[in-house]
């Protein structure tokens, strides 16, 4: 996939030059992520989490996944929804998404992230407005982590009532970025880096980045985001900017870490962040263990999933009457009697939304299921 240049520079454009001649706020950025004691990473702690407080008191906002399709053009070698793995995929429509939707919103989520694997036979801009159309009467939130788009097609996004954009990179490093995407519009690595530019020219309000862990060298990864994040501070000043830090999980495919990335490095990660980018959203997913997830809340965490399912009609079972099999991207029925389509990945937290939330309560912490409202900006006569 060919993308537009947009008429200010991009990040591609620099980003090798980022790397090989540092600013001095990346320098500062890679001496936090210097091997450290027990002792100095407890003082990182504190200072993240005073530096959360001050910001961002003691909210905790609370979003849910909706997972429209898992079908993809893509072979990506990590992904449990790449081309290439046999599984069960469905793509709901909108009536079926709109159920999904309605059970979200039961458990209190007024915050949605509508994601789905990357086939443009499928997942159209003109689906993925419909969705959103429907969807406006229940979340104030919407954010899509989709197929990267042309600055047209984010507008039209835009204009229907999505708030923000979710582009991973998955790995910075090109050389492993060309080796793991063997096929298919993802192998663009450039296009991919300059997603959130063309989103924000489009007028998204919300910008989320970051990198999939396992993949390559955990501090390589991080100074490549650092440097990611201060170009979009200065391009796309405008934009509420988060970070995720999700690591490899299991999933079809069967594919191994690469390197490792242990909580110790997590949380180093995380404070660093913190510590030099005090204003940006830091998101934990139930990719991680409950305990870790209890144990970073208060220390510079803002923003949760909750209850999650990685795969289309995981909530209610919605699309289990269209489930096909693919082998090499062709569909074929079902050899048994299946009733749910295959997830990207396994999920380690299984709490409840409603325990994640007394757990937050437990901590001091206030859940936070809205903090956005179109209505804030309708002028009154």
């Amino acid at each position: 996939m060919s993308y537009r240049k947009l008429h200010n520079m991009n990040f591609s454009q620099h980003y090798d030059e980022a790397l090989q001649n540092p600013s001095a706020s990346l320098h500062a950025f890679k001496k936090l992520l210097e091997p450290c004691s027990k002792e100095a990473l407890e003082m990182m702690a504190r200072s993240s989490a005073a530096i959360t407080r001050r910001h961002f008191g003691r909210t905790m906002r609370l979003f849910a996944p909706l997972y429209l399709s898992n079908e993809c053009i893509n072979s990506c070698a990590y992904c449990g929804f790449s081309r290439d793995n046999p599984i069960l995929r469905v793509t709901l429509d909108v009536e079926q998404m709109a159920c999904e939707a309605a059970y979200l919103t039961q458990e209190g989520f007024r915050s949605v992230l509508l994601v789905a694997g990357e086939h443009p036979k499928f997942v159209s801009s003109g689906y993925l407005e419909l969705c959103v159309k429907r969807l406006t009467a229940l979340f104030p939130s919407i954010l899509l982590e989709v197929a990267p788009m042309e600055e047209k097609e984010y507008r039209s996004l835009v204009k229907v009532g999505a708030e923000g954009v979710i582009v991973y990179q998955e790995t910075y490093n090109r050389k492993t970025y060309q080796e793991l995407h063997t096929a298919g519009p993802k192998k663009d690595f450039n296009g991919r880096l300059d997603s959130l530019q063309r989103a924000y020219s489009a007028g998204f309000a919300r910008l989320g980045l970051g990198v999939l862990f396992g993949l390559s060298d955990w501090r390589e990864e991080a100074l490549a985001l650092a440097a990611h994040l201060f170009f979009l501070q200065r391009h796309c000043w405008k934009a509420q900017l988060s970070v995720s830090l999700p690591r490899l999980r299991p999933a079809a495919g069967n594919f191994e870490p690469r390197f490792a990335f242990h909580d110790h490095d997590f949380a180093q990660l995380l404070f660093a962040l913190r510590m030099t980018f005090p204003t940006i959203q830091l998101v934990m997913s139930t990719r991680e263990e409950s305990f870790f997830r209890d144990a970073m809340a208060p220390l510079g965490v803002t923003v949760m999933s909750a209850g999650s399912h990685t795969e289309p009609g995981g909530y209610t079972g919605q699309g289990k009457d269209q489930l096909h099999h693919t082998i090499r991207g062709k569909a074929v029925q079902p050899s048994c009697s299946a009733t749910e389509a295959t997830e990207q990945f396994e999920i380690s937290d299984h709490r409840s939304p409603e325990t994640i939330a007394q757990m937050l309560v437990s901590l001091g912490l206030e859940p936070v299921w809205k903090d956005w409202d179109a209505g804030i900006l309708t002028t009154h006569s």
